[in-house]
């Protein structure tokens, strides 16, 4: 089944998790710049929007070259949550997308996020809300249930296609597992059997094969990469690499690393100025350097240089003493 979002009709699409301090405006374009088909903001507290809380507004902020995307929300009252929807649609995004999976307890003990797995009623109202107040496509990104001894998802799905949702993302844990043990991929299936609208598969895709296997699994109608994403955003370009019936790109070496890190960096100061672009763009080393050797140690220098040419020399000396292959911790830490 082709999910359909205003003009674009998607087969098989391959979408970027919304991810709070993961997903802003930059990494988002640099994902999509790597075959991402769909990308979602951050989540958004929706008395956020409606109090015009700063942070809030400022992850609305979307870009022309990262459509079709979507600006996720959250809460627990259906009229402001309509209210958000509707402010959310003025900063011109191709969907909204209601979060009722987010387990952390700030969150979820309010009866937002996976808070309404425990009510799903009010979810009912609050799907009801958003789509009557938006003339743009809705969707729903969801856990199995509370816990294992509430599972739910059969009810959300007939409850999301009942009220004209465009797809419904299924992230296939418990609100208790957090991210903790396996994604049960079964219940995804199970669903697809029944669900009468879009199934898009969530959980455990870390690697480019996992993909392909939640698609042979679950017959879901797209998938959605989280965590897989931050280490690795060539990800996407793998995965719709085995799509397509092509061989797996080469890995991804350290040259071109240092340079979508750089490229990605540069994005971040000129969307938010050059110090906060550069300070909070610290977060993203980790996921760019992980696993490399000695990348630990490149990692504790970035995060004390301040300026954009030390940053650079560093990552290029890096690259050279890789090339090299000389082990240059000691070096990175003395400089």
């Amino acid at each position: 089944m082709d999910i359909k979002l205003g003009k674009y009709e998607l087969n098989k699409p391959v979408a970027l998790a919304p991810m709070e301090d993961v997903t802003d405006l930059g990494f988002r374009l640099v994902c999509k710049e790597f075959g991402a088909d769909i990308v979602y903001t951050e989540f958004i507290s929706s008395e956020g929007l409606v109090r015009s809380a700063r942070k809030s507004e400022q992850k609305l902020i979307i870009d022309d070259n990262e459509r079709p995307v979507g600006i996720q929300i959250f809460g627990g009252n259906p009229e402001v949550m309509a209210e958000a929807a509707k402010m959310a649609e003025d900063a011109g995004p191709d969907l909204i997308d209601i979060n009722a999976g987010c387990w952390v307890p700030k969150v979820a003990q309010r009866g937002a996020g996976a808070g309404l797995l425990k009510d799903l009623t009010q979810m009912r109202s609050i799907i009801h809300a958003v789509r009557s107040a938006v003339s743009i496509p809705v969707s729903l990104k969801t856990r199995l249930g509370w816990d294992s001894n509430s599972i739910t998802i059969f009810e959300v799905a007939k409850i999301c296609a009942g009220e004209g949702l465009a797809a419904l993302t299924i992230h296939a844990r418990t609100r208790d597992q957090h991210h903790d043990g396996e994604a049960n991929w079964d219940w995804i299936r199970r669903t697809k059997e029944i669900a009468e609208l879009p199934i898009i598969g969530n959980g455990d895709i870390r690697v480019a094969r996992d993909a392909l296997d939640m698609f042979a699994c679950t017959g879901c109608d797209g998938i959605m990469v989280a965590r897989g994403a931050v280490a690795n955003p060539w990800i996407f370009r793998e995965i719709k690499a085995l799509i397509n019936g092509q061989p797996l790109p080469p890995s991804v070496n350290i040259e071109e690393r240092v340079k979508t890190c750089l490229h990605h960096l540069e994005m971040e100061m000129g969307l938010k100025g050059e110090h906060r672009g550069l300070m909070e763009f610290r977060k993203y080393y980790h996921g760019y350097f992980h696993g490399v050797r000695n990348g630990s140690a490149l990692r504790s220098k970035l995060v004390t240089l301040t300026t954009m040419p030390e940053i650079r020399n560093t990552m290029e000396e890096f690259t050279y003493r890789c090339a090299a292959d000389l082990d240059l911790s000691e070096s990175i830490k003395s400089e």
